[in-house]
């Protein structure tokens, strides 16, 4: 016996079978479409995002486009494992400054003068009550030599924050003393010694600064290539993917022309006068449906004649879905405007969403019928 939904596109006991086959295969391809959706968007941002930071316009984004030399880039798990042994080496480099940096503050600490600025100011014991009011960081060699011998991770990444350091020494001596003072004398004297020797190591300090940040731009710019690389190639997934879900759609397609059952002559007799009670945006839609079938047919026309017994089979069926989805849409949104509740309008618009995606299903089992996809290259 005929199935009297229409939907059911097969007689006799193996309807069910058939239909939850067919619906198992729809759910995959939605399921499918929804994650190849979220890939493309998370491509369309990182593009986005790219493009931002480089507003003029960058050759180096064009370096992936050739699929050669996309091989020749770098892995972003490569580009982190670099990084960290050019981290581990840019510190060995720094440990050797920091060492020769070292050789200095001995030489200073030796002279006669330094003897008031080894130990932290006693503050109390002088009677310096005002020091901390006028000095802002204390600072003296002990406290330098135990940062810079420091195990624990807070000693000095660098040879500059040391230096800043040992001229705060002196710095702040003679701030707090008088300009005439011995301790104000002894501080200037040392500055000066050790500005010339600093001048002495500043060219390596300079070059190793300047090498780290090569490295950095380099590395920066490896990491972007090895991001833009891995993009490529998941967009090329998806194309791959898409003609994927393409040929499922065409099976489909094909699976339900050969087991859909004739339209009865009632039937188009109902669907022709449930046509003339579509809103004028449905029966747009309708025709056009009607069109894509019938490339002869002007959708858009003042004056359209629609003669149902010409039409394929492929299009009664699909406007046979189309206008039985759309005439419950419609029911369902008059009741909720009549005095239906909120919820009765959630609910609506829920049926709504569903039944737009069930069309969008069918449209594109209709529309692979009229193109023959070739498989992009991989």
């Amino acid at each position: 016996m005929d199935v009297a939904d229409g939907r059911n596109f097969v007689v006799g006991d193996t309807v069910h079978t058939e239909v939850d086959g067919f619906r198992h295969q729809v759910d995959e391809i939605f399921l499918k479409v929804d994650r190849l959706e979220q890939n493309v968007n998370e491509i369309e941002q990182f593009y986005l995002t790219l493009k931002k930071k480089q507003p003029n316009g960058s050759k180096g984004s064009s370096i992936v486009k050739d699929k050669d030399k996309e091989r020749h880039v770098p892995s972003i798990k490569k580009q982190q494992q670099e990084a960290a042994r050019r981290e581990a080496a840019a510190a060995k480099r720094m440990q050797e400054l920091m060492r020769q940096f070292g050789t200095i503050l001995r030489q200073i600490s030796q002279h006669k003068w330094a003897w008031p600025f080894m130990q932290p100011v006693d503050v109390e014991g002088l009677g310096l009550h005002d020091y901390y009011e006028v000095i802002d960081k204390p600072m003296d060699f002990s406290t330098i030599k135990n940062q810079m011998e420091a195990k624990d991770g807070t000693g000095y990444k660098n040879v500059r924050e040391i230096c800043s350091d040992v001229r705060l020494v002196f710095k702040n001596a003679m701030k707090y003393n008088d300009e005439r003072s011995d301790v104000h004398v002894m501080a200037k004297t040392l500055l000066a010694k050790f500005e010339e020797k600093w001048l002495q190591l500043l060219p390596k300090v300079t070059e190793e600064e300047k090498r780290r940040e090569d490295e950095e731009a380099e590395a920066l710019l490896d990491m972007q290539l090895a991001q833009e690389a891995a993009q490529a190639k998941m967009a090329r997934d998806i194309s791959n993917e898409i003609y994927e879900v393409d040929m499922q759609l065409e099976e489909l397609r094909e699976l339900v022309v050969q087991n859909c059952r004739k339209i009865s002559t009632e039937e188009k007799r109902k669907l022709g006068a449930a046509l003339t009670k579509l809103s004028p945006e449905d029966i747009s839609k309708a025709l056009e449906i009607v069109a894509e079938n019938n490339p002869s047919f002007q959708a858009t026309a003042e004056e359209v004649d629609l003669d149902i017994d010409a039409q394929s089979e492929s299009t009664l069926w699909r406007l046979k879905f189309f206008v039985k989805d759309a005439l419950e849409v419609h029911a369902k949104s008059s009741a909720s405007t009549g005095g239906g509740n909120n919820q009765n309008h959630t609910n609506s618009n829920n049926i709504n969403s569903n039944n737009k995606r069930k069309k969008e299903i069918c449209d594109a089992i209709a529309r692979t019928a009229k193109k023959k996809s070739k498989k992009p290259s991989s």
